[in-house]
């Protein structure tokens, strides 16, 4: 059987409803957990059963170089002003060759969170902005 090498972490892109926006630098803190709720069985205090709780889904956390398209920027800004609107969105995984390996979606996102570049006079690096998306659920397409 041949070698399976793994997928390199920077060939990906990102889809959001109806935004084209230029490539990430960084794009992290999608998964989902299961709450683990303990419960004491009857009179023996050694049985502890360990049940399953809540589902819930970390924000997924968006880096991007500051250019003039502003759809992010403005998603954020309509959260900010009363008015969310919730979008679904894709990462996506590409193999070397450019082709779609793994695809993990996320539904009924919104931006809760936006930060500015760090900007210094004394760097030569590019100026980034972040953006907070939350969710309501991600699963592996």
């Amino acid at each position: 059987m041949p070698r399976v090498d793994p997928y390199a972490d920077f060939r990906y892109l990102v889809e959001i409803d109806g935004i084209v926006q230029a490539g990430f630098s960084d794009v992290s803190g999608f998964g989902s957990k299961v709450e683990v709720v303990e419960y004491r069985e009857g009179g023996d205090a050694a049985t502890v059963r360990k049940l399953p709780g809540k589902v819930s889904y970390p924000d997924i956390t968006l880096k991007w170089g500051v250019t003039d398209s502003h759809e992010l920027l403005d998603w954020h800004l309509a959260a900010t002003a009363g008015r969310i609107e919730r979008k679904n969105g894709s990462i996506v995984l590409l193999a070397d060759d450019g082709q779609e390996k793994l695809r993990w979606n996320f539904f009924q996102a919104w931006p809760s969170g936006w930060d500015g570049p760090a900007l210094s006079a004394k760097g030569n690096d590019v100026a980034i902005y972040t953006l907070t998306v939350t969710c309501e659920r991600v699963e592996p397409a």
